[in-house]
């Protein structure tokens, strides 16, 4: 695609009248971070706020992309039109997502109320593309209902996915220590729905009794009592009662004003992360060559290190 002829109006007006390439033009200029980005955040501001954000996370294994579909078929089933990003590791040869060529959740390829996207995490420290929450809000100007965001599940993705989500799900699975590893990443602070996946295995009563107990003593008083349900995902087991969870917790969010301060807070978070790329973009266009001379001054010991810093800051004002 030739970013230098896109017509930015007319792609955001094709992709609220749902038309599934506009979608994914849209998207692509996102993820490229091309010189349309800002028009297209601008264009899309106006639109944006309904969609429920569901992101799910969950060590690799639990069956988070098998839970994902199962839950784009109760909601389908429900009447609502359903977005996905599947955010995959990014190779460090290529750049590109490893999982990115696979075919996801082929059962709902043909569905024209479900738009399905895989995006490489692109390197980013929390596993998270810097792209997700411009794509989270293509999806949202395109009339879907809720976009699930399905982490790769490994690292800081685990705990940043609740930044970018209005309810933040956390898949577990019986015999593989996941509670001791929820208990370590901080995962019982930023779930709001839990879920024990494959519940047709031994131990599936005994993982959730043991995160029971570990959320009775966590330190958490947002008024919501956070629910843990049993799933088989492959047989569609326990799905619709997770999926009530998440339509109360949405409920729950609305009526006592934490919808707007979670997502003002996300705002205040991607605002900042926008004006430190600027500085970033300015300190490797503007700055290369001083920057440079400071480090090899600072190696001889000339100047310290924040005499540095202040010197190379007051040359790009």
């Amino acid at each position: 695609m030739n970013s230098r002829n896109v017509d930015v109006a007319d792609l955001v007006s094709r992709a609220q009248a749902g038309e599934a390439r506009s979608v994914a033009r849209l998207i692509t200029l996102v993820e490229t971070e091309s010189d349309h980005l800002h028009e297209v955040s601008a264009a899309l501001a106006p639109l944006v706020g309904k969609a429920h954000v569901v992101g799910l996370t969950g060590s690799p294994g639990v069956g988070k992309s098998t839970t994902t579909s199962a839950l784009v078929s109760e909601l389908r089933a429900r009447g609502r039109r359903v977005g996905v990003l599947a955010v995959d590791p990014t190779s460090p040869f290529s750049g590109g997502a490893l999982l990115g060529d696979r075919v996801r959740m082929q059962e709902h390829a043909t569905d024209p109320d479900v738009y399905i996207r895989s995006m490489a995490s692109r390197g980013h420290l929390g596993g998270l593309s810097w792209a997700t929450p411009h794509a989270i809000r293509v999806l949202d100007a395109a009339g879907c209902d809720v976009v699930l965001l399905e982490t790769v599940g490994v690292g800081q993705s685990e705990v940043e996915v609740a930044g970018l989500a209005d309810t933040t799900v956390v898949l577990l699975a019986p015999g593989m220590g996941d509670g001791i590893q929820a208990a370590k990443a901080g995962i019982l602070e930023i779930g709001d729905v839990f879920c024990v996946n494959k519940a047709d295995r031994d131990g599936a009563t005994t993982t959730r009794r043991e995160l029971r107990t570990m959320l009775s003593m966590s330190d958490r008083h947002d008024g919501w009592k956070r629910p843990i349900d049993l799933t088989v995902a492959t047989e569609g087991t326990g799905i619709p009662e997770l999926v009530d969870h998440l339509e109360e917790h949405a409920a729950h969010l609305r009526a006592s004003g934490q919808w707007a301060t979670r997502r003002t807070s996300r705002l205040r978070r991607e605002i900042q992360a926008i004006a430190l790329d600027q500085v970033r973009r300015r300190f490797v266009l503007d700055g290369g060559d001083e920057l440079d001379a400071l480090a090899a001054r600072a190696f001889g010991g000339q100047i310290d290190p924040f005499s540095a810093a202040k010197e190379l800051l007051e040359g790009l004002e």
